[in-house]
């Protein structure tokens, strides 16, 4: 399998690094075009893969075709693309809020992926929210899968719509839980805790209360009861949270996310 990027950011550099760390391709395999020059040969340098600075010349012999720019840099891309891209190539857009009809219509070409990672997926841990166009056949959409796999857990999901709830879940989710982390720690350090002391505990509490979340059968509500007794440390610390409102500010929040994330798409 061939793969241009287009487009060397962050995103496009994980997806590079988790392909050739799981043995998918070889470097290559891959080409990477990208407008900067210290780019492109970061990506060389470090990974061995092909660089080029001129989009069209880079996707010319690729089977499938990674679109990693910016929302703001995807209609001077497209507009470079459309009319060279053939039918059997596919496309995996990982820009946010751009939308499969948009993609298809700017690009003149039909085996469109819409992808929604998270940025956790830098690390190889991320979950990637995709769907497709109906004129991709199995061959495509399992290059597609494979692609995204490399940045962790991949769902697939058969309507367009579940990819702005993801955004505005899985893909600002990130952000949510640093606020929490960054919240959490500055309260342990308040009640006297060293900052590294703090930090640690934190972040060793959280990802044991996520595991232990993932392992069990159990509804969180259940698990959260669990660790409530009657009267003591954690029913006070809920209570104030539930108080403040907790509950309805995070709904709040993923609800205004995805507004924000459908608006986007009919941008």
């Amino acid at each position: 399998m061939k793969i241009a990027f287009v487009g060397g950011g962050n995103m496009g550099e994980a997806i590079i690094r988790g392909l050739l760390d799981k043995g998918l391709v070889g470097p290559g395999d891959i080409v990477a075009s990208d407008v900067s020059d210290e780019r492109r040969s970061h990506l060389g340098r470090q990974y061995g893969v092909g660089t080029d600075s001129d989009n069209r010349q880079a996707v010319g012999k690729a089977d499938s075709i990674v679109l990693a720019v910016k929302p703001v840099a995807l209609p001077g891309v497209a507009r470079q693309l459309a009319g060279s891209l053939k039918p059997e190539q596919v496309v995996v857009s990982i820009i946010a809020g751009a939308s499969l009809a948009g993609l298809c219509e700017r690009l003149n070409h039909r085996a469109v992926v819409r992808a929604m990672p998270n940025m956790p997926a830098q690390i190889g841990e991320g979950v990637t929210v995709w769907t497709i166009t109906g004129e991709m056949g199995d061959d495509q959409k399992d290059r597609a899968r494979s692609i995204l796999s490399a940045l962790g857990k991949e769902i697939f999901v058969s309507d367009e719509k579940y990819v702005d709830m993801a955004t505005a879940v899985s893909g600002s989710g990130p952000g949510y839980v640093f606020m929490i982390i960054e919240s959490f720690i500055d309260a342990a350090v308040h009640i006297g805790l060293p900052r590294d002391m703090a930090r640690e505990l934190v972040l060793e509490t959280i990802s044991g209360a996520t595991h232990m979340a993932q392992a069990s059968p159990q509804h969180p509500a259940e698990l959260r009861n669990l660790v409530t007794s009657p009267g003591g440390t954690t029913a006070e610390g809920l209570l104030q949270l539930e108080e403040g409102g907790l509950r309805a500010l995070l709904a709040q929040a993923v609800i205004a996310a995805y507004e924000r994330a459908k608006a986007m798409g009919k941008g």
